[in-house]
């Protein structure tokens, strides 16, 4: 079987590369050609001597997921669905705007932690991705996108993608070694080159793995926040009863000690009648009155069966004012590409519910 070189930091390609019996420097030069060139050709890497380029037909491989399909949403957004075998898929979204490009990239098939409000732990757990599977959704999406013009501008720029967000399919910090690998190519000059502020990983607060992040690669860090109590917490991020809401904050500073950022940012996912209440703004004031932070509001963005709803304009109104009153920064995520079900909380909406959460939800109301 051929090692997909994508598997590989460039420590891991020059570590790889010895084994061959060949130079260091050759394998920064098939790194550059991977990554800042997206070529996956070894007869196309034309610095590199003859015979060595033999070998690596004979044993490697420059392999990225196979798109299923891609959509482009009436906005702009992109949505690519990626073929990781036997039947599985992973989607990756794009979200252009004026002055970045961002990528939504996903970590696992599937999700095993059940957020009750996420269409993506409606098909359960089925494996975490390799790091070519991860890294090869920021190489299709900056290789195919550079040769496209800025939707406002009409330029064709050679950096498409300056941000990424661990925040699709999966939890990134359940995936902790093949994630941190795709990060440091993500951060490395000799491939993609992007800033550690304008890398975040997203968790639902998995504390031990983010003080390891902190201690191997601080990149920004958004935390899936969604309850002011841990009564309600338990309910819809159920990973709150391992790792209650004071381990957590507590995690969020010691975490800011290496942070690139001065804050955390908190994901809220506002449900109607469920955590969208004035008396659970004030509760996310005290809460949060130690750690130095901003809040995304999110409105729910529905989906079959999900059995919650979109909460009203008012209702986010109120909310985030209470929030900001309180001297907190707020922003509210506008709705992107839901037209192709690419919003937050859609991915993989359409697939099969294979932890049976809707059945047991029905069985229970039907008692």
């Amino acid at each position: 079987m051929p090692q997909n070189l994508l598997d590989f930091d460039l420590d891991g390609l020059t570590a790889w590369f010895t084994e061959l019996g060949e130079k260091p420097f050759r394998a920064r030069q098939v790194f550059h050609w991977m990554h800042q060139s997206g070529v996956s050709d070894f007869a196309q890497m034309t610095d590199i001597a003859k015979s060595l380029r033999e070998k690596l037909v004979q044993q490697a491989c420059v392999q990225a997921p196979a798109i299923s399909y891609a959509h482009t949403s009436a906005d702009g957004t992109r949505k690519w669905l990626f073929d990781v075998g036997v039947a599985n898929g992973i989607e990756t979204v794009f979200i252009p705007e004026d002055d970045r490009g961002t990528l939504c990239v996903s970590s696992q098939v599937g999700c095993a932690l059940e957020c009750t409000f996420c269409s993506t732990g409606r098909q359960g757990f089925n494996r975490n991705l390799t790091v070519a599977e991860i890294i090869g959704q920021l190489w299709v999406a900056h290789h195919s996108l550079k040769t496209e013009p800025n939707r406002t501008t009409g330029e064709i720029s050679d950096r498409p993608v300056t941000n990424v967000v661990m925040m699709g399919m999966g939890e990134p910090l359940a995936n902790f070694e093949n994630v941190v690998t795709a990060l440091g190519i993500m951060l490395d000059d000799h491939a993609y080159g992007l800033s550690r502020r304008r890398v975040t990983v997203s968790t639902s607060g998995l504390v031990p793995a983010m003080d390891r992040l902190a201690e191997r690669c601080p990149v920004a860090l958004a935390v899936s926040l969604h309850a002011p109590n841990d009564a309600l917490r338990d309910q819809i991020v159920p990973i709150n009863k391992k790792y209650p809401l004071r381990e957590l904050m507590a995690a969020c500073r010691r975490y800011l000690v290496h942070a690139p950022r001065d804050f955390i940012t908190f994901e809220y996912v506002m449900l109607a009648g469920v955590n969208d209440q004035p008396e659970h703004a004030r509760q996310l004031v005290e809460l949060t009155r130690d750690v130095p932070c901003k809040f995304n509001l999110i409105p729910f963005n529905p989906f079959p069966d999900s059995g919650y709803e979109k909460p009203r304009a008012e209702s986010m109104r109120v909310f985030r004012q209470i929030l900001q009153d309180a001297g907190l920064v707020v922003t509210t995520r506008k709705t992107r590409g839901d037209d192709i079900d690419a919003a937050c909380g859609q991915l993989a909406g359409k697939v099969a519910d294979k932890s049976g959460r809707v059945m047991k939800r029905m069985h229970k109301e039907a008692a």
